[in-house]
């Protein structure tokens, strides 16, 4: 029976603007998304029986709330396949935390479309590719492109851009998850109060236009503020990373995962050491370029 393995990696968002909701719920974003080699491996196997999904970690779905259930769903539909998805199964092995604004569900979501339609030999051109992996949530387009890319729209709209060097980057992930609905709501609830203030926003210590792909946009994440204030212990862990050398340093995403970059392994290297953590789990990883980060056999 075929089979494949595939790697999920991990993104840090290296800017989030937000402007005000949209009519439909959702708000316009410009993100500059970054591949980070922090990975869910996931194997895919066809198998006689319905589909299932296999983890061993603790608080992920293994029922159609799950991502990779939902992309299965989709691209089976896709397919002209009648009923119910069948005949495979999904073994997820987690190392990105959830809600931690890293995007390892969305991930693991674009990773199983790939090895589904390879597995299954399902008829489902690229670019209906990409229209599912919209259905399924902002970020997972993303996954299928990789490297350093800009994200628009409500964050569907994917363009690459030229591959940033492979810096290191340190994660100091919090032993607490971060809503994406929650960190939007509060930024909301900031604005519509007039208290909104990004004064406390990025830490850069390096003037060059590295982390500048838009000169005219500086980089900044518009929800970093309004989740810090109800945990300050992620500003917390921002602030040791900046203090420990870090070129710039900042929350991912919603939250609630903050990261550092760094130029050398051994400067990432000591930060992982001596950040206290609190609780917190405390990684080196680094940059990955688009030719590296999509999802391949592993």
């Amino acid at each position: 029976m075929p089979s494949v393995t595939l790697r999920a990696f991990a993104k840090i968002n290296l800017s989030l603007r937000v402007k005000d909701a949209r009519p439909d719920g959702f708000h316009e974003v410009q993100t500059i998304l970054q591949a980070v080699d922090l990975v869910d491996r996931i194997r895919i196997e066809a198998r006689r029986g319905p589909f299932a999904i296999r983890c061993d970690v603790p608080g992920v779905p293994l029922d159609r709330t799950n991502l990779v259930w939902k992309a299965a769903h989709l691209l089976w539909q896709a397919a002209g396949r009648d009923g119910e998805p069948h005949g495979v199964l999904v073994t997820l092995e987690k190392h990105i935390p959830m809600q931690a604004g890293l995007g390892g569900g969305s991930s693991d979501a674009a990773a199983a479309l790939i090895g589904l339609r390879r597995v299954l030999k399902l008829p489902v051109p690229d670019d209906r590719m990409f229209a599912i992996a919209a259905q399924l949530g902002s970020d997972v387009p993303y996954f299928l492109v990789g490297g350093t890319a800009i994200g628009l729209g409500r964050g569907e709209e994917v363009y690459p851009l030229e591959d940033l060097p492979r810096l290191w980057v340190v994660l100091a992930i919090p032993p607490f998850g971060v809503s994406t609905r929650d960190a939007y709501g509060w930024l909301d609830e900031a604005r519509k109060r007039g208290r909104e203030d990004f004064s406390s926003g990025y830490t850069e210590k390096s003037s060059r236009p590295l982390f500048r792909p838009f000169p005219h946009s500086p980089l900044a994440n518009d929800l970093e503020v309004p989740v810090i204030q109800r945990h300050p212990f992620i500003g917390a862990l921002k602030r040791q990373l900046a203090e420990r050398g870090a070129l710039m340093a900042a929350m991912s995403g919603s939250g609630s995962a903050v990261f550092g970059v760094f130029e050398s392994q051994r400067r990432a290297v000591a930060a992982v050491r001596s950040v206290k953590k609190g609780g917190a789990r405390v990684v080196a990883a680094r940059f990955l370029p688009r030719r590296r980060s999509l999802p391949v056999n592993a």
